[in-house]
């Protein structure tokens, strides 16, 4: 058995690192002549290789899977080719046998995408985030900035706030930062703007300051505003730099100890949290679906060499892979719109496929 173990986990790591490799070089190189297009002053061809590498372990955890079944495929069909998988079924290979060797393989590389998704990526998205920013002057966060929510008890009542924040710059300095500050009745009673700010212990530093007032009394229907400009004010806030950074920085730079923390932030300022918990769950999942990888690989050992070979195969596979992406993606998109269970939806596509080649399998070894 030990002899067996050693053949299929040779055969098998070396073609799943043989595949990832080659879809690690093709997305380099797309990543890299996208980046190409934003060479200039500042930004270099050396910026852009940084940038496109920095990328890899991230297209890694996303590939995993695929390069899993492909790889799989490709050694299992293989071994069915050149008979040596039937000697091992009349040797005593049976199914269970043979679906519990892959298991163990396929928990080896669940974990290596745990580690690889949880850790390394998101570290190397932050540092290829930061090095557009030091590159290109400041982080753009889309056309719409980023959104916080904060609320502070002040002897006047509760006070919420809504913070808007353009853009970052590449010291973490805050830039473009818009405060709305409403009463416990919901009306707008203050206006921050402000050029610049810091994150400190409880209070925001904030430069370059416009503060517009609202003052209305008692059954006025107007407002009368009042305008002042500081060149600088001390905000007390409870959003730490933490809580700031999970929403400049893009959700592949956070892991998912600091999505479910963000999560939780979000919830207690009444905030949609739907599409952190979306991708919580599809990141504390996704590398389960190595498993079912391997579960899906496994029929093709016991397709005779009539029905294809081993091109044929790897063919399927490719498919096979880009049906379970398009999928994964779409439960999520779909999740969102409809207001799904975010665990279901992010289990829903590895279940499937599961289930498929459960079924798949059976039949093979029942019937063929």
């Amino acid at each position: 058995m030990r002899t067996v173990r050693r053949l299929f986990y040779r055969d098998i790591v070396s073609s799943v690192g043989f595949v990832a490799l080659a879809f690690l070089s093709l997305f380099f190189f797309i990543d890299f002549v996208e980046e190409l297009g934003d060479v200039a002053k500042g930004y270099t061809l050396l910026h852009a290789t940084a940038y496109s590498l920095l990328q890899t372990p991230g297209h890694l955890y996303e590939l995993m899977p695929i390069a899993v079944l492909i790889g799989t495929i490709y050694a299992l069909a293989r071994l069915a080719q050149s008979s040596e998988y039937t000697i091992l079924r009349t040797g005593g290979l049976g199914p269970g046998r043979a679906l519990s060797l892959l298991a163990g393989l396929g928990l080896m590389f669940a974990v290596a995408t745990y580690v690889v998704g949880d850790w390394i990526a998101p570290f190397s998205e932050r540092q290829a985030t930061e090095l557009q920013a030091r590159a290109k002057g400041k982080l753009r966060i889309g056309s719409a900035g980023a959104w916080l929510k904060d609320r502070e008890p002040t002897p006047q009542g509760e006070r919420s706030y809504s913070v808007n924040v353009g853009s970052a710059g590449v010291d973490g300095t805050l830039q473009d930062v818009r405060i709305f500050e409403f009463d416990t009745d919901g009306r707008l009673v203050r206006r921050i703007g402000a050029a610049t700010a810091r994150i400190g212990d409880d209070a925001w530093q904030l430069g370059e300051v416009k503060v517009t007032h609202w003052n209305s009394a008692a059954g006025d229907a107007q407002a009368v505003a009042r305008e002042e400009k500081l060149p600088s004010l001390l905000w007390r806030s409870t959003l730490s730099s933490g809580v700031v950074a999970a929403a400049v920085l893009p959700l592949s730079t956070m892991s998912t100890i600091e999505l479910f923390r963000y999560i939780g932030h979000l919830s207690d300022n009444e905030q949609a949290a739907q599409r952190h918990e979306i991708q919580f769950w599809k990141r504390a999942l996704y590398p389960f679906a190595c498993l079912v990888m391997m579960a899906l690989a496994l029929p093709f050992a016991y397709m005779h060499a009539r029905a294809g070979g081993v091109s044929f195969k790897v063919f399927a596979g490719i498919m096979l892979g880009i049906g379970f992406v398009l999928l994964n993606n779409m439960s999520g998109h779909l999740g969102l719109l409809r207001n799904w269970t975010p665990w279901i939806t992010a289990a829903a596509p590895s279940a499937l496929f599961l289930l498929f080649s459960l079924a798949a399998f059976s039949w093979l070894v029942r019937y063929r």
